[in-house]
């Protein structure tokens, strides 16, 4: 059995060693970590090097040429570099839990090698001194976890740094353009085709400061979007509906035959949802149950969807 770790990073010289420590800490001893650096400007590269000189299992994929790509055609880069049993996604900036892997890989095992499958986990949010702020990002952001493709479909619960996907699902990710990120659409994928499974317990510590890509939601953040009134609040609103519905249909135009009809029918009637005559969108959000994991965000969005208020499209 092979497993591969996928780590993209950029100027992340601050936390990287330690994170990289945690999966060298791991209980599970028998992986390989590919690292691929998005153009650091900082000592990432050379922290890099320095774990490559000591530990055979970690490897600099592109040591010599460190362009940047953005992290989601770094990771897609990463995933298809080498072909394994077993993907896990790595950030640069957290602390693995010890038993991570082995958790996760013990859930995995229990699925054929032929379904495609995606394993999350919960996470602790931290401070930068890894005082935890959070002992639950799912149930403190989400309330739930997502397993399901209507669930999956605008909102998305994964996490990439608490992730793993065997390779049925790594041969189902086919190019890197058109998708919000990584994460999302790798689980889109596997409610889709498979089995999307969480785990519920904390996989990793996830370290909350000013640089991170995507980081958990603080009072500050939404403070700051109140400030911004209703028409920006709602036009950000359309952006996340127009991309994930550019995702939806992404999963359609590469995998339609493969679905099956329910699934296809709940693609098909969100992509162009707000293109619809009044009555129309009324009947599909009625029908299928268009959601997001809160209750607030369920009635802006279901609200927005029935009557395209601020739908620049």
């Amino acid at each position: 059995m092979k497993i591969n770790i996928l780590m993209s990073t950029y100027n992340g010289e601050q936390f990287l060693a330690e994170q990289i420590e945690s999966i060298r800490n791991q209980t599970i001893t028998d992986w390989h970590l590919l690292i691929r650096d998005d153009g650091s400007s900082d000592r990432t590269p050379e922290i890099i090097e320095e774990y490559v000189a000591k530990d055979s299992r970690i490897h600099f994929i592109n040591a010599e040429n460190r362009e940047n790509y953005g992290v989601i055609k770094n990771f897609f880069t990463l995933l298809k570099y080498e072909k394994a049993d077993y993907y896990f996604f790595s950030d640069q900036d957290d602390i693995w839990l010890p038993d991570k892997m082995a958790v996760q890989l013990e859930e995995a095992q229990k699925y054929s090698v032929e379904t495609p499958i995606l394993v999350y986990m919960d996470l602790k949010v931290v401070d930068q001194q890894l005082n935890v702020i959070n002992e639950s990002m799912i149930r403190s952001q989400s309330g739930h976890a997502n397993t399901s493709l209507v669930q999956e479909l605008a909102e998305n619960s994964v996490t990439g740094g608490v992730m793993m996907i065997n390779h049925a699902l790594a041969e189902k990710w086919l190019s890197p353009d058109n998708i919000i990120m990584h994460d999302w659409y790798l689980a889109l994928l596997a409610t889709s085709l498979g089995k999307l499974i969480y785990i519920d317990q904390p996989g990793e510590l996830y370290r909350q400061h000013a640089n991170n890509v995507l980081g958990a939601r603080t009072l500050d953040k939404r403070f700051k979007l109140l400030r911004e009134g209703p028409k920006r609040i709602f036009t950000r609103y359309w952006n996340l509906i127009h991309a994930s519905q550019k995702q939806a249909q992404k999963i359609i135009y590469s995998y339609g035959p493969l679905l099956n009809q329910g699934d296809r029918e709940l693609l098909e009637n969100y992509i162009d949802i707000d293109q619809q005559a009044f009555s129309e969108r009324i009947r599909r959000v009625l029908k299928y149950h268009y959601t997001k994991n809160q209750w607030k965000h369920i009635i802006v969005f279901r609200l927005l969807l029935i009557t395209n208020l601020y739908n620049a499209r």
